[in-house]
């Protein structure tokens, strides 16, 4: 006798146009635990309530198209088992992605993802000063590969997109998705526009992110596209210099930590923002010191501040022998 669990599923049911306001629908029913979610949407589909519009195809994690927020997280419900939601949450609730707008019930829009994919330029931009050889399409060592190895896997289910912050408060941030993307052809030594793309994805389309790797943890593939930011905003600062605030904050951050150990928040505030920019953040300055008027003495510095240096010095070190 198979093993069943009791399934309650919450799903997020709207058509704009039609419904003034989203609403939430319950299902119950019994199913094995090791059912993936997208089976019971099918089945609550096939079954219950043939009106239920969700975009799904393979059923085995190759296309992407079944991405949907399942209690809060952003995944693939073909991936993801119903035991474990329900053992941890008592009950099964799906959203559509977040950051696009809904088209009907669990499909959205994806035309501001693809959007912000073509803004990267997603493709080779051959250097005409330095031409492929005939008949070796791949002129690349397996070290040159490796650098961007784990950027083929993306198969563009927007799962990274919908579980970014940073896109949802800055519409304008190009998403995990497409910067993951351009990495992997600005590291490719064929391209001859590793320093265009740089330029064109700034200012601030590198440095909005907030480094809280959901991202990477939403991703069902290991592409880890925060890591891949992080690559970029390194070779951005070796390609065009410090030149705006994002990149002055990093390199602000940490030279503020080599220094004495401790952060100096009002020095980043000013390495960061320049003289102009802290003049004009004068007044929100004032309110936060009189909360914390210790902001305006240096930090001491710590005990252990020589093992801090020597941490930074082994990863120059490192970074210096490749």
């Amino acid at each position: 006798m198979v093993e069943t669990v009791h399934a309650t599923f919450q799903v997020y049911r709207f058509t704009p146009g039609v419904d003034s306001s989203p609403r939430y629908v319950s299902y119950e029913f019994d199913l094995p635990p090791h059912t993936p979610v997208l089976s019971a949407l099918l089945k609550i589909r096939q079954e219950i309530d043939p009106t239920l519009a969700m975009r799904y195809s393979c059923r085995s994690s190759i296309c992407g198209s079944c991405a949907m927020v399942i209690n809060s997280k952003s995944r693939l419900a073909c991936q993801t088992q119903i035991g474990p939601e329900l053992a941890r949450h008592g009950r099964i609730v799906i959203d559509p992605m977040r950051n696009q707008p809904v088209a009907r019930d669990l499909i959205v829009d994806q035309k501001p993802f693809w959007h912000d994919y073509e803004r990267i330029d997603p493709h080779l931009i051959a250097d005409p000063a330095h031409p492929m050889p005939e008949g070796q399409p791949n002129p690349m060592t397996p070290e040159q590969v490796d650098r961007f190895y784990e950027t083929p896997r993306c198969i563009a289910c927007g799962a990274c997109y919908s579980a970014c912050p940073a896109k949802e408060a800055d519409p304008e941030f190009p998403g995990p998705m497409a910067l993951a993307k351009l990495y992997r052809f600005v590291v490719d030594p064929r391209d001859g526009a590793t320093r265009e793309r740089l330029l064109k994805i700034q200012p601030g389309g590198l440095w909005t992110c907030l480094r809280c790797h959901l991202c990477t943890a939403a991703c069902p593939k290991d592409v880890r596209p925060s890591e891949r930011i992080r690559d970029l905003k390194e070779l951005a600062i070796a390609a065009q210099g410090v030149t705006e605030a994002g990149s002055r904050h990093a390199v602000a951050f940490k030279e503020n930590i080599y220094e004495r150990g401790l952060l100096n928040e009002g020095k980043l505030a000013r390495q960061t923002l320049g003289l102009a920019g802290t003049a004009a953040q004068l007044p929100q300055a004032m309110r936060i010191l009189r909360k914390k008027p210790e902001l305006l003495k240096s930090p001491p510095k710590i005990e252990g501040l020589a093992e801090v240096r020597k941490i930074y010095e082994m990863l120059e070190d490192e970074e210096r022998s490749g």
